[in-house]
């Protein structure tokens, strides 16, 4: 496996762990993301996978599993009853093929926080930003484990640092706060991305 695809499935994985450990009367939770739930933090994570996948493959993004389809910041629809371990694991799944097919990872996209970048690139910067960020949300949603692993937040949020305004620009992101003094390294990664540890 790629450097890259091995990152994305060990983040995948821990997203995937918070997914099957919350019970069903917690997934109408509030969650960090105003506005959101914990089921809509999930399908948000599942449909922004689609859509990378769709640009990739030149195809629109389709609603399966029981999550409907919306714009790539937004939160889909999802159906009485689905299963997001399912559907989260599908396009998952996929990603990291994706990932080891080196044609379709080297696909440049046409524009996002970090201009026009291979696709490889974007999962492994702004892919990583999405999925330890809502690893987290989900879990404070739910009262599940919130710690990240240490490495890979601090290797993403130094990544992250020089495309800040670019984030802030698409709107999909709050500002960042203060970090308080001898935060350590997840709380950091959490305040410069908007969030309230």
């Amino acid at each position: 496996m790629s450097d890259i695809a091995d990152r994305y499935a060990h983040l995948a994985e821990g997203f995937l762990a918070r997914i099957r450990a919350t019970p069903d009367y917690l997934w109408d939770a509030k969650s960090p993301c105003q506005g959101w739930t914990a089921r809509d933090v999930v399908a948000h994570v599942i449909n922004g996978h689609r859509g990378i996948l769709a640009m990739v493959h030149g195809t629109p993004p389709s609603a399966a599993h029981g999550v409907a389809v919306s714009p790539m910041a937004d939160a889909p629809a999802v159906e009485p009853g689905a299963d997001l371990a399912v559907a989260f694991t599908a396009c998952s799944d996929d990603m990291v093929a994706m990932l080891l097919d080196s044609a379709l990872a080297s696909r440049r996209l046409p524009g996002g926080p970090l201009g026009p970048v291979p696709v490889e690139q974007a999962a492994d910067v702004i892919g990583s930003l999405e999925l330890l960020g809502h690893t987290w949300d989900l879990a404070r949603a739910t009262g599940g484990d919130e710690v990240l692993d240490s490495d890979d937040v601090a290797r993403t949020h130094q990544a992250l640092i020089p495309h800040h305004a670019g984030l802030l620009a698409t709107g999909a992101f709050d500002p960042s706060i203060p970090v308080p003094e001898g935060a350590d390294a997840q709380t950091a990664f959490l305040c410069f991305t908007g969030r309230q540890p």
